[in-house]
C-alpha cells in the first residue's frame, strides 16, 4: 500500500526545486560565452595607437602687463610705450604651451597618422609608445580640410603597425574600440558600437564622419577606432560638448587616401570642377521636373572652369559622377575631390526634365577656388515684396556684384517669399530660368505660373547664387 506523503514534507520538497532552480539563474545571467570579450583585441592593437606630445613657442607681447580701455588716447599710449620699450632692446621672449594627443602607427618604418589639430603649429612633436619609448618625430604633411596629419619618427623601422580595414563595409551597430590617451591617460580602452555613419557635422567642406557611443575625450584625438579584428576603420577627432555617449571618427578610406597623397606630396590635391551647389530639395525637385529629390544642384558655373568648358550650365542637377550615384549635394564635393587632377571624367545631369552626359577634365582645388536711369519699383501680388529694377547706378550704390536683375527692397513677415528664404538685398536673375530685367518679367512669370509647383527664382546673394521655389499665396 503506498503512503501518502504529508503536506510538509510535499512544501519541503516544492521549495528545494524553487531554490535549485533560482541558484542556476545567475549563472545563466553572466553567461561569459555570450558576451564579446575585448581583452585579447585591446592587449593585440594597443602597442599601435601612441601618446603625442607637442611643444609650441607663442611669442608675446613686449608689454604683457599693458591693458587699456580701448579708446583713442589708449592706444596712442600703447603705441608710443611700445616703440620706446621695443626701440630699448626689451627682451620678446615666447612662452612654451604644450599639449597631448593621440597617433596610430600606420607603417612599421614609424608612420604615425594624427589629427591636424593635435599638431598644428607644433615647434616640436615627441612620441611616447607604449613600452615607454619616446621618440621625437617630423611632420610628413597635413590636411586641414580633414584634420588628418602624418608623421614620421627620427629613428627605427619596425614599429607595431595597425592593419587598415574598410570603412565603407562597417555596419551601423557593429562593435568598436576606441584607443588613445584621454586627459594624458596612456593606455585607455573604451568600447561601443557604431551609431551611425555619414554623419555631417560642420567640421569641415568634406564631412563623413563615423559616429559612435564608445567614450572618447580630450586627448583621444588621433586615436584609433578598430572593428572586432582588430584592423583600423576610423581615427578619432571629435566629441560633442556635454554630450556624453557621442564622439566622432574620421573614416579610414578617407585616411587612407590622405596619407598617401601627404607621404607622396606633403600635401593633398584634389579634384576641381568650378561648379557652386545647392541640395535638390522636395519643392526643388517638383519644379525641375525632377523624379526624385537627389542629385547636386549646379547654381553657379565658373568661368573657364572645366565645368564650364565641359558645358555644364546653371539649373543642371547633377546625377552621377564617374559611374557613380550622386545621393545628394553633400556627396559630390567629396567624389570631386577624391578624384585625380587631370582624369576625363563620365558625368549625367539633369537639364529641363532630360538626362543628358557629359565627359569633363577636372582641375585642381586651389585655396581660391569659392531701362537705363529709371529706377522701377512694384509690390509683388501674393509674393509679399517688392523689387527694383536694377542700374548700373543703383548697383554702385547699393555695392551688388551685379547690375542687372531686380533687387528685393523689402520681404513681409510670414509670407511667401519669406518663407522661401529670400532676403532684403537679394537679387533675382531668373524666373522659371528666364533672364528677368523688368518687374514685367517677374508679374508675367507670374501669371504663367503652374500654382503647384510654384516659382523657380535664381538669385544671387553676396558672391554666390542659389535656386529659391516660391509659392504664392492663395
Amino acid at each position: 500500500m503506498r503512503k501518502k506523503l504529508s503536506p510538509k514534507l510535499g512544501i519541503v520538497l516544492v521549495l528545494a526545486l524553487v531554490f535549485s532552480l533560482a541558484a542556476s539563474l545567475p549563472a545563466m545571467a553572466v553567461d561569459r560565452s555570450a558576451l564579446p570579450s575585448f581583452a585579447d583585441l585591446a592587449e593585440k592593437v594597443s602597442p599601435s595607437v601612441v601618446n603625442i606630445r607637442t611643444l609650441k613657442i607663442v611669442k608675446r607681447s613686449p608689454m604683457p602687463g599693458f591693458q587699456g580701455r580701448g579708446g583713442p588716447m589708449d592706444r596712442d599710449f600703447y603705441e608710443f610705450f611700445k616703440r620706446f620699450f621695443e626701440g630699448h632692446g626689451m627682451p620678446n621672449k615666447g612662452t612654451k604651451q604644450r599639449s597631448l594627443g593621440s597617433g596610430v602607427i600606420v607603417d612599421p618604418k614609424g608612420y604615425v597618422v594624427t589629427n591636424n589639430h593635435v599638431v598644428a603649429g607644433a615647434d616640436e612633436i615627441v612620441i611616447k609608445f607604449k613600452n615607454g619609448e619616446e621618440v621625437e618625430a617630423k611632420l610628413v604633411g597635413r590636411d586641414p580640410k580633414t584634420d588628418i596629419a602624418l608623421l614620421k619618427t627620427t629613428k627605427g623601422d619596425d614599429y607595431p603597425a595597425l592593419k587598415l580595414g574598410d570603412s565603407e563595409k562597417l555596419k551601423v551597430g557593429e562593435w568598436v574600440l576606441a584607443l588613445g590617451n584621454p586627459f594624458g591617460l596612456n593606455d585607455t580602452v573604451t568600447v561601443g558600437i557604431v551609431s551611425a555613419k555619414g554623419r555631417i557635422i560642420g567640421a569641415g567642406p568634406y564631412d563623413n564622419f563615423i559616429q559612435t557611443d564608445a567614450s572618447i575625450n580630450p586627448g583621444n584625438s588621433g586615436g584609433a577606432l578598430v572593428d572586432m579584428d582588430g584592423r583600423l576603420v576610423g581615427i578619432n577627432t571629435a566629441i560633442v560638448a556635454h554630450g556624453q555617449g557621442i564622439g566622432f571618427a574620421i573614416p579610414v578610406n578617407m585616411v587612407r587616401t590622405v596619407m598617401e597623397q601627404l607621404r607622396t606630396n606633403g600635401k593633398v590635391v584634389r579634384g576641381w570642377l568650378g561648379v557652386y551647389i545647392q541640395p535638390v530639395t522636395k519643392e526643388l525637385a517638383q519644379s525641375l521636373d525632377l523624379e526624385e529629390n537627389a542629385g547636386a544642384l549646379v547654381s553657379k558655373v565658373v568661368k573657364d572652369s572645366p565645368a564650364d568648358d565641359a558645358g555644364i550650365k546653371r539649373g543642371d542637377v547633377i546625377v552621377e559622377f564617374d559611374g557613380k550615384k550622386v545621393k545628394d549635394s553633400v556627396s559630390l564635393p567629396r567624389m570631386v575631390a577624391a578624384t585625380k587632377v587631370g582624369a576625363k571624367v563620365e558625368m549625367v545631369v539633369m537639364r529641363k526634365g532630360r538626362e543628358k552626359e557629359l565627359t569633363v577634365k577636372l582641375g585642381e582645388l586651389d585655396d581660391a577656388g569659392m531701362e537705363t536711369d529709371r529706377e522701377v519699383a512694384g509690390g509683388i501680388e501674393g509674393l509679399g515684396m517688392s523689387v527694383q529694377e536694377l542700374t548700373p547706378e543703383l548697383a554702385e550704390k547699393l555695392r551688388l556684384r551685379t547690375d542687372k536683375g531686380l533687387v528685393i527692397t523689402s520681404v513681409s513677415p510670414d509670407s511667401p517669399a519669406a518663407e522661401a528664404g529670400l532676403r532684403r538685398g537679394d537679387v533675382i536673375l531668373e524666373a522659371d530660368q528666364e533672364e528677368v530685367h523688368k518687374v514685367s518679367d517677374l508679374e508675367d512669370a507670374l501669371d504663367d505660373l503652374n500654382k503647384d509647383k510654384g516659382l523657380l527664382l535664381l538669385v544671387q546673394r553676396g558672391k554666390g547664387t542659389l535656386f529659391v521655389v516660391v509659392k504664392p499665396g492663395k
